[in-house]
C-alpha cells in the first residue's frame, strides 16, 4: 500500500525588539547568564507585565505579508504547563483571539508550485534556557541549570495547514519565512542561535484517503537540512510502524542529529490541557484600520516581488535572483548599486563571484568589508571604459574591500592604469618576439597556438597594464 504524508508546521520567530514583551529587560543575545531578568520576566509575585508596542507592530508586519486577517480585538491567554524554565508557571500566549488568522504563502518545489495555508499568527513570550549537565537533553542529564535572559522575549508563531506532503516542500516553506521575517527587518532568522525554531507534525494516511492519520510533532530541528532529514526519517518510522500491524501514539517527539532517529519525549497534550483563559493582567488589543495602514506605509519590498523586478525588469535569470536573494544584505548592496547606474548582469556577477570569495576566504560580512555601491559602480566603469582589464579590476578590488580606497586611488598608488600609447605596447611586443626566436619560428610555421605565449610574456612584462585585444591585434601584425 502507498502512503502519503500530511506535514503542518509551526514556527516560532524571536523577535528582534531591544526590549521583552512584557518588561523593559534587554533581549540582547549572549550576555552573562540571568543578567537580563526582571520580577516580571522570573515570574515574581505581584509584579505586572506591559505590553510592548513594537513588539505588536512586527506581528502585524508578518500578518501583512502572510496575506493573513489581523484581527481587530485580539487577547492575551494564560497558557498552563509546568517546566523549569517557566518560572511564572504558566505562558502568556493568545489562543481563541490571536493577532491574525488565514494568511497563505506560495512556495515553488519539485512537485510544482503549493499555496500553503497559514491557521494563525499570534504573540507570546518565550521560556528560558535549560541547561543540562552530562547530557543534550534533560533524560539522562546530572541536573540542570536555568538562564532565564530568553524568558519573556518576543515570539510570533506562525501555525500552517496541513498542507504540505513532502520534506522538500516543507524546507522551502521554513526557508520562505525566514526570508520574509529577514526582509522584514523583524527577526534575524538565526536558527543555531534559536532566534527561528520549527516544529514539525506529521501524519500519514493511505494514497487518495482524505481522513487524516494521527499526527506525531517533531522537535529539535536546529537547520534547514535537519527540518528535511527529520521529517523524512519520521515519515518512514510511521510508514514501518503501520505496514507492522503498530498503533501510531500521537506524542512529541525528539531528533536527534547524531543517530538520525526520532525518540519518544512525552505524550503529546491537547489545547484543552493547558487551560487557556484570559490573562487578567494584560487589556485585550484594539487594532484600528488606521494602525493597519500606518504599518503597512513602512513594509519593505518582500522577496517574491524583489525577484519579480531583478528578473522582469533587470534581466537577471531566475537562479541569479535567488542566489541574491537568499542574504538580505547583498540583495540590498546589489540595488543601490544598480539604481546608481551600473549594470545589473555585471554587479550580480561581481557579487556572486568575486565578492562572495574574498568574503567567504576572510570570513566577511559583506557589510563589514570596506565596500560601497559607489566605489563597485567606479570599478565596472574603469573596466567597461578600458583603462584597466578585468584582471587588474579583481586585483583592484581586493585592496578596495581591505581598505575602503576608492579603485582611482588605488589605481594611481599601484601604477595600475592601462598603456593607452600604441607605440609604447608595440615597442614592447617587438622586445619579447626579439627574445624568443623559438616560438617566433614555429608561430610562423603554423603552430599558431604559440600567440599564446607571447601574449602571456607580454602581459608579465606590462604586468597587466597592456590591453589583451591590442596585444593580439599587435602580435597577429607582427610575427
Amino acid at each position: 500500500m502507498g502512503y502519503e504524508a500530511v506535514i503542518g508546521l509551526e514556527i516560532h520567530c524571536q523577535l528582534n525588539t531591544k526590549t521583552k514583551i512584557f518588561c523593559g529587560c534587554s533581549t540582547k543575545f549572549g550576555e552573562a547568564t540571568n543578567k537580563n531578568i526582571c520580577p516580571i520576566c522570573t515570574g515574581m509575585p505581584g509584579a505586572l507585565p506591559v505590553l510592548n508596542k513594537k513588539a505588536v507592530e512586527y506581528g502585524m508586519r508578518a500578518a501583512l505579508a502572510l496575506h493573513c486577517q489581523i484581527q481587530a480585538q485580539n487577547v492575551f491567554a494564560r497558557k498552563n504547563y509546568f517546566y523549569p524554565d517557566l518560572p511564572k508557571g504558566y505562558q502568556i500566549s493568545q489562543f481563541d483571539r490571536p493577532l491574525a488568522l488565514n494568511g497563505w504563502l506560495d512556495i515553488e518545489s519539485q512537485q510544482g508550485n503549493l499555496r500553503v495555508g497559514i491557521t494563525r499568527i499570534h504573540l507570546e513570550e518565550d521560556a528560558g534556557k535549560l541547561i543540562h549537565q552530562g547530557a543534550d537533553r534533560i533524560q539522562g542529564s546530572d541536573y540542570s541549570l536555568v538562564n532565564l535572559n530568553r524568558a519573556c522575549t518576543p515570539l510570533i508563531e506562525i501555525v500552517s495547514e496541513p498542507d504540505m506532503r513532502t520534506p522538500e516542500q516543507a524546507r522551502l516553506y521554513v526557508e520562505s519565512i525566514r526570508s520574509i521575517v529577514r526582509y522584514l527587518g523583524i527577526c534575524d532568522g538565526n536558527m543555531e542561535e534559536g532566534s527561528l525554531r520549527c516544529d514539525a507534525n506529521i501524519s500519514i494516511r493511505p494514497e487518495g484517503s482524505q481522513k487524516l492519520g494521527t499526527k506525531v510533532e517533531v522537535k529539535n530541528m536546529n537547520s534547514f537540512r535537519s527540518i528535511e532529514r527529520a521529517i523524512a526519517i519520521e515519515i518512514q518510522r510511521q510508514i514501518a510502524a503501520v505496514d507492522n500491524g503498530e498503533v501510531i501514539l500521537q506524542e512529541t517527539r525528539h531528533f536527534d542529529e547524531a543517530t538520525g532517529k526520532t525518540s519518544s519525549m512525552r505524550s503529546k497534550e491537547e489545547s484543552h490541557d493547558y487551560r487557556y483563559f484570559p490573562e487578567p493582567d494584560l487589556l485585550p488589543v484594539l487594532i484600528s484600520e488606521e494602525w493597519i495602514h500606518e504599518v503597512e506605509k513602512d513594509m519593505p519590498m518582500l522577496p517574491a516581488d524583489r525577484k519579480k523586478k531583478y528578473v522582469g525588469e533587470w534581466g537577471l535569470s531566475d537562479y541569479d535572483a535567488e542566489v541574491l536573494l537568499q542574504d538580505k544584505e547583498t540583495s540590498e548592496f546589489f540595488e543601490k548599486t544598480v539604481v546608481l547606474g551600473a549594470d545589473p548582469k555585471l554587479v550580480c556577477n561581481w557579487l556572486m563571484g568575486d565578492i562572495a570569495a574574498y568574503l567567504k576566504n576572510n570570513n566577511l560580512a559583506l557589510s563589514s568589508a570596506k565596500l560601497t555601491p559607489e566605489s563597485l559602480k567606479q570599478l565596472l566603469e574603469l573596466i567597461g571604459s578600458g583603462k584597466i582589464s578585468g584582471k587588474i579590476g579583481k586585483s583592484i578590488l581586493d585592496k578596495m574591500m581591505d581598505t575602503g580606497d576608492a579603485p582611482t586611488k588605488i589605481m594611481e598608488l599601484e601604477g595600475l592604469t592601462q598603456i593607452e600609447n600604441i607605440d609604447e605596447v608595440k615597442t614592447i611586443v617587438q622586445r619579447i618576439i626579439e627574445a624568443n626566436p623559438g616560438p617566433r619560428e614555429q608561430y610562423r610555421n603554423g603552430k599558431t597556438a604559440t600567440i599564446g605565449f607571447f601574449v602571456g610574456q607580454i602581459m608579465k612584462e606590462t604586468k597587466g597594464r597592456a590591453k589583451p585585444e591590442l596585444v593580439n591585434k599587435l602580435l597577429q601584425e607582427m610575427l
